[in-house]
């Protein structure tokens, strides 16, 4: 299943105009052609360029004169991130739609950042999940990478990772680990969440590839790190990653962090669109 950058942000715009944007069409001159430029009102990180332009591209604005950060790039309050011109009645209607994908990306990236800052120095990289945004998915993925993070596994077909209902199902860890290894192909990677010290044991003897620590406090990270010392086996810690915990985590000696909040909870970034004729 795939869609297009133009039929995803079609979709959107078609949700917010309808048959007609009644206030603009009512007030802008057709022929209006405007300068429009898009400041931050606050410090973070670009994402989300590419559906905000489409926006206006999808409306037939007739962009000129386009500049803009690229995505990744850090501003300050009051920094011009765009500038175009097109046409004024196809600005205004696509505008709402246009800033809703960047302010959100953007405070998916600038969160992101922070976690990533936090990690600074260590062995151990922050990551998304999965708990995003129906229909965004592969934009928020993006903007974590924008923001310094790392890629997590971005759908069920690219990835194995089992965890305590597929456990359940399955009759027990080791049996779900073979049958996951006896369906999947001999370049994919096989992850099993574990809760406890119990459970890791468990999930070494399988040798998966990956153990997820779900949920587990700092100290019995650090001992599932000792545990799996020699071990070729990855380890991700997850659950309840704030950032004033994830440095804490990540110094316990696992490779990754998974944070759901950098999609499901990432506060929107304040910019403005203003416009002047032209």
């Amino acid at each position: 299943m795939h869609i297009t950058m133009e039929n995803l942000v079609a979709s959107a715009l078609l949700e917010d105009v309808g048959h007609e944007d009644i206030t603009t069409n009512s007030v802008v001159g057709a022929d209006l052609r405007c300068r429009a430029r898009l400041f931050a009102k606050q410090e973070g990180v670009l994402s989300g360029m590419l559906p905000f332009k489409t926006a206006f591209e999808v409306m037939r604005a007739e962009l000129g004169d386009w500049s803009s950060l690229e995505d990744g790039a850090s501003f300050g309050k009051g920094g011009l991130v765009a500038s175009f011109t097109g046409k004024t009645r196809a600005v205004l209607t696509a505008e709402r739609t246009a800033m809703n994908f960047v302010q959100h990306l953007s405070g998916v990236a600038t969160l992101t950042r922070r976690f990533a800052d936090a990690l600074q120095g260590l062995d151990c990289r922050v990551c998304g999940t999965r708990k995003t945004t129906p229909m965004l998915r592969q934009l928020e993925k993006s903007a974590i990478v924008h923001g310094g993070g790392a890629t997590h596994r971005h759908t069920l077909f690219d990835g194995v990772l089992i965890k305590e209902n597929h456990v359940m199902a399955a009759g027990g860890i080791g049996e779900a680990v073979r049958r996951a290894r006896h369906h999947a192909h001999h370049l994919m990677r096989v992850e099993v969440e574990v809760r406890d010290l119990d459970e890791l044991e468990q999930a070494l003897a399988s040798e998966a590839d990956v153990i997820m620590l779900d949920n587990m406090d700092n100290e019995l990270m650090a001992e599932a790190v000792r545990r799996a010392r020699g071990r070729r086996v990855i380890l991700e810690a997850s659950g309840n990653a704030s950032l004033d915990r994830v440095r804490g985590m990540a110094e316990t000696g696992v490779q990754f962090v998974s944070v759901g909040a950098l999609t499901h909870s990432a506060p929107s970034v304040d910019l403005t669109l203003l416009i002047e004729n032209s």
